[in-house]
């Protein structure tokens, strides 16, 4: 009886303040246990006064110095090793447009050395192309490991009536930090029976393991064709239009990451 009175005292101290240790002479809070500590029945913890046992799945975790530990659910996604995912998406779109006129064409190009892949923007617009300001985006990699998919979608449009147009050769380029990373060279044709011909440009290009980090996107036209009495629109309806208008001939660009993960945000809600 005295040996377990003695064990009971030199384990466990009771102070005046209510501190109570195991296992420590000196307990730093109201229960203060020197090891091993195993709990079989519920644990509750005082929110505001209320008694809350938390949730399936949450987890008991310290807010930090004299703050009280809280429950916290755990954000851990689902994924399988080297398999991509996509980590951001967005869409873009620009009503503002171009209008190129037959004096702003520079005719003397070399389309094959001209549209490269990694061409800079800053070099072709020496070269006649014009920037589709509203596409002008930015978007993040977090992964060393990924793949960017781009979609451009526009309407071009020359302001020919009863057959005075021409066959319009064009193009459009999408860069990445001011490299050509996709380019797609196109005609809109001429109709001798109708007026303000226009066509529906489709482009979809990509990337690969692009740097960590953030990344500009930008979307480029230039006009190859001259004909001094016709205005080519892209991502606009051209000059006196009446059969399209400029909503409907707005330019678009989605912007699609995938990647490996590699880099976790916080796990906790």
């Amino acid at each position: 009886m005295k040996k377990t009175l003695l064990i009971i005292i030199a384990s466990i101290s009771i102070f005046t303040n209510a501190q109570i240790g195991v296992n420590t002479l000196s307990p730093k809070s109201s229960l203060d246990v020197n090891g091993d500590f195993g709990l079989r029945k519920r644990l509750y913890l005082d929110n505001s006064g209320k008694e809350s046992k938390g949730l399936a799945d949450q987890v008991l975790v310290s807010q930090g110095e004299s703050l009280p530990p809280t429950w916290k659910s755990l954000r851990v996604p689902e994924y399988e090793p080297n398999k991509f995912y996509l980590i951001f998406n967005d869409s873009f779109s620009d009503n503002i447009g171009l209008q190129i006129t037959s004096s702003q064409v520079f005719t003397n190009s070399n389309l094959s050395t001209d549209l490269a892949e990694n061409q800079t923007l800053s070099y072709l617009r020496t070269k006649g192309f014009y920037d589709i300001k509203g596409l002008s985006k930015s978007f993040t990699v977090n992964s060393s490991e990924s793949k960017v998919y781009f979609q451009f979608e526009t309407v071009v449009q020359q302001n020919n009536v009863n057959g005075n147009g021409s066959d319009i050769k064009y193009a459009c380029g999408i860069f990445v930090d001011g490299l050509l990373k996709s380019v797609r060279i196109n005609t809109l044709f001429n109709s001798a029976s109708s007026g303000h011909t226009f066509l529906t440009h489709t482009q979809i290009g990509g990337a690969t393991n692009l740097s960590v980090g953030s990344h500009d996107i930008e979307v480029a036209c230039a006009r190859y064709t001259t004909n001094a009495n016709i205005t080519l629109g892209i991502g606009i309806n051209s000059t006196n239009s009446v059969n399209i208008n400029s909503f409907m001939a707005q330019s678009s660009l989605k912007v699609d990451v995938y990647e490996i993960p590699q880099n976790f945000n916080t796990i906790f809600d």
